[in-house]
């Protein structure tokens, strides 16, 4: 018997950072959408635990410091697990591109374990489990679109998952988000209220009111971001910006020929790209399979 789900991508609507902490982390203000991007997961009952990536990026590892390894290590500590399993990751999302692709695995192995076992953790208690391994892991628990603040771990559900296309392209350059917040500079007063925005203000409207602030020290370090931004724009896109510190950059379509047209440009380009229809939700579910 097999469980299989789903581990889904995420976006960055807009990104304050507010502040720089003692603690070496930086106190931000983001919005969050999903994208129809995922790693699929098939696990099963084995003799010992095994992590087995299906994976172009050699970079990527699957040892003990791989992000599912130590969540299942996490619930461990706390819970009591009858079986070992072989977990089996098809890699779709990429690394280093500011999409969460590592904490929202961590997010769904939890999820899917407890499941499995009949654990009976609530999402909030898995999200209190998940905190310590990747700030955006209580977000990809939940599955909700909303705000995120502190830094980045407390999730306010607000329905701002944008209702356009989204065409998000990955430029084949990874970034490094250490690097990217030690070069920022913190704003404590924004000039635009972020939740206003994304709740009040046309998408037309969010190339002049909505900032990634980690953009300012990405771009210049990486040129072929600030490239594939503009691009986004002669395509046609109403609105884009760099997903989180980067690399992977979006964009808003409001029509379906101008998006697909935006897809098919980035691909013959030769970047990894994903298309996502309007008002998406992530599937939550986890399937058995014989």
């Amino acid at each position: 018997m097999k469980w299989i789900a789903d581990s889904y991508a995420k976006i960055n609507l807009g990104l304050h950072v507010l502040e720089r902490l003692p603690t070496g982390y930086h106190r931000i203000e983001t919005g969050f959408g999903f994208i129809n991007w995922s790693d699929r997961f098939e696990v099963q009952k084995a003799s010992r635990w095994q992590l087995e990536l299906d994976t172009d990026d050699e970079t990527i590892s699957a040892g003990e410091d791989n992000l599912i390894n130590r969540a299942v290590r996490q619930l461990k500590k706390y819970v009591e697990i009858s079986n070992a399993y072989h977990i089996n990751v098809d890699k779709r999302i990429p690394a280093g591109g500011g999409l969460g692709g590592g904490s929202s695995n961590a997010a769904l192995i939890l999820r899917m374990l407890n499941k499995i076992e009949n654990l009976g953790l609530t999402d909030e208690e898995l999200a209190d489990l998940g905190r310590d391994l990747g700030a955006d892991v209580p977000l990809f628990i939940k599955g909700q679109a909303g705000i995120g603040s502190g830094v980045g771990h407390e999730i306010r559900p607000l329905d701002i998952q944008p209702d356009y296309w989204i065409i998000t392209c990955f430029p084949n350059v990874k970034s490094s988000t250490p690097e990217a917040y030690r070069h920022c500079r913190p704003n404590p007063e924004p000039e635009f209220d972020l939740e206003k925005t994304l709740t009040e203000t046309d998408p037309e409207e969010w190339r002049f009111t909505l900032q990634n602030d980690l953009e300012q020290s990405v771009l210049p370090r990486n040129h072929i971001v600030g490239n594939m931004k503009d691009q986004f724009y002669e395509f046609g896109a109403l609105y884009a910006s760099m997903s989180g510190s980067g690399s992977s950059v979006y964009g808003l379509f409001e029509q379906d020929f101008v998006a697909t047209n935006a897809y098919h440009g980035f691909v013959d380009l030769g970047f990894p790209t994903n298309i996502t229809k309007p008002g998406f939700k992530p599937d939550r579910g986890i399937y058995q399979k014989e």
